[in-house]
């Protein structure tokens, strides 16, 4: 058996993925005379089909005791996962018994009772139930797998031997199936007791009639409950992870495949510290100015206001904790940044949307020269690649870097490009592909994500610096908005309470 264990160290700010910021070096990467299409050239893209992922049947079996941050991890991981395209599900068993037990008093009037008592191995009655709402999560998690699925979490427990045997004999059976257990450890008192504060103070139905106090003791005995029974993950042929601490520690074992290696290296750069993560377009350029498309202008009057104005928002927000400064190397970030004093790093990765042909055109001017491919474009912006550019799917593809580096860092503040920011967002708020080219990410305005254990809260602050506006609205349809929460969902979906 082979067994790989990684240990988290500092967020790692001259690794090769990153290119130390030198002013010096800066050149203009494309010149600022719109290009002239060349006769043959009769549209400007097509397009882009997305990946076939039909192959991948991954059964992915959370193990751990309750507030050991399983729902965390599995909930990431369908985020991140998603925003690849692949078609991901959460399929936990705790919804599950409370949507199950919601309709029965709803039916009969009779109200289980969920406390403490109903999770003991001692309540034969209680663990039969229990076993059959794991089993039953399951077999909907196998038939929407078959149904075209290609990742299902099962978020349950799984703290037996015996459990895990159930588990891998049932996915045995059907062909072309992966099994993954994923181990959530945690003996780390402040994580535990964030985790326990969490789940009391979060409006859990369980505790729906509970003080604070009583809430908290009767979750606690829960806990207490599972320990007597639990039993890590040791089963020698087993394709498992095993994640301490949220990311400090990592064991892997037996994981093969392109993307059961991909959700294990995206796994192993999470954590839970306290952090923010601002966004910010460059500037107004001189380009947003004449209402051109990409190019390497410079800002605009209005532009370097902006930047000198940036380092003080920035300050009234961080004070005096680390933050790093994240460009494209295009040289409008670049002078955006300027003046802020913190360590400032490149990304080739960062740099806008190649518009191709298009590059360095007004909207009017591709409209006037390619009507059918602009309407194309319009109905299926996300799909839609320029003539030797690029589409949002292409974009969403080549950052996705960015986002595992992301999730190492702590205090990091982008400044990027319009379509870049939309991918980048679109990652932290879960929304749909449809939705992300048409993002309002407005100039003169840094936007602050702050992380939490179920989703992202979100901060608008805009500057009194006029600019101007180069948001398209969506055609025909309302503007897409996200809705920042990070509140717990405790009920399954109504394709998992049946």
């Amino acid at each position: 058996m082979l067994v790989a264990l990684f240990h988290h160290a500092p967020p790692n700010i001259d690794g090769t993925r990153l290119k130390q910021f030198d002013q010096s070096t800066v050149t203009s990467r494309k010149g600022s005379q719109a290009p002239t299409p060349p006769q043959a050239v009769k549209g400007i893209g097509k397009k882009v089909a997305k990946p076939d992922y039909s192959e991948s049947k991954i059964v992915l079996a959370m193990v751990g005791l309750p507030a050991r941050g399983k729902s965390y991890l599995s909930n990431k991981l369908m985020i991140y996962l998603k925003w690849l395209e692949y078609d991901v599900k959460v399929f936990n068993v705790g919804q599950l018994r409370r949507t199950r037990a919601k309709q029965k008093a709803q039916q009969s009037g009779i109200k289980e009772d969920h406390s403490a008592s109903f999770f003991s191995h001692n309540n034969p009655e209680a663990t039969l139930s229990r076993e059959r709402l794991a089993e039953d999560s399951l077999e909907m998690l196998i038939k929407w797998l078959k149904d075209g699925g290609n990742v299902g979490i099962h978020d349950a427990t799984n703290s037996s031997r015996e459990r895990r045997a159930k588990i891998e004999a049932r996915v045995n059976k059907e062909p072309g199936m992966t099994l993954i257990f994923l181990e959530s450890v945690c003996d780390d008192p402040a994580v535990i007791a964030a985790n326990v504060a969490l789940k009391v103070s979060s409006g859990d139905p369980d505790y729906k009639d509970f003080s604070p106090d009583k809430a908290r003791a009767d979750f606690l005995r829960r806990i207490a409950e599972y320990e007597k029974v639990y039993e890590t993950i040791t089963e020698p042929h087993l394709s498992y992870l095993r994640i301490t601490n949220v990311g400090r520690e990592v064991t892997v074992s037996r994981i093969n495949g392109y993307l059961s290696s991909r959700i294990a290296f995206y796994l192993m750069n999470l954590h839970l510290k306290p952090r923010s993560i601002f966004f910010s377009r460059h500037g107004e350029s001189q380009y947003n100015v004449e209402g051109k498309l990409g190019g390497d202008s410079l800002l605009s009057p209005r532009g370097m206001e902006y930047s000198k104005a940036l380092p003080a928002l920035i300050k009234e927000n961080i004070g005096d904790q680390p933050l790093t400064v994240w460009t494209s190397t295009l040289r409008r970030t670049i002078q955006t940044g300027e003046n802020l004093q913190y360590t400032k790093l490149t990304w080739k990765s960062l740099d806008e949307l190649d518009a191709g042909v298009c590059d360095g055109m007004t909207y009017e001017e591709i409209e006037h020269a390619y009507p059918d491919d602009f309407a194309n474009r319009d109905e299926d912006k996300f799909n839609y690649r320029y003539r030797g550019g690029e589409s949002y799917r292409d974009v969403v593809l080549r950052l996705e870097p960015v986002i595992m580096e992301l999730e190492r860092q702590e205090n990091i503040l982008i400044i990027g490009h319009q379509a870049i920011l939309r991918c980048l967002y679109a990652y932290f708020h879960y929304l749909p592909q449809e939705d992300l080219p048409y993002i309002k990410i407005p100039l003169h305005t840094v936007i602050k994500l702050t992380p939490r254990a179920y989703g992202c809260e979100e901060e608008r602050y805009p500057l009194p610096i006029t600019a101007v506006d180069t948001h398209r609205a969506k055609p025909r349809a309302a503007q897409p908005v996200a809705q920042a929460s990070s509140a717990r969902q405790y009920f399954a979906p109504e394709d998992q309470a049946a």
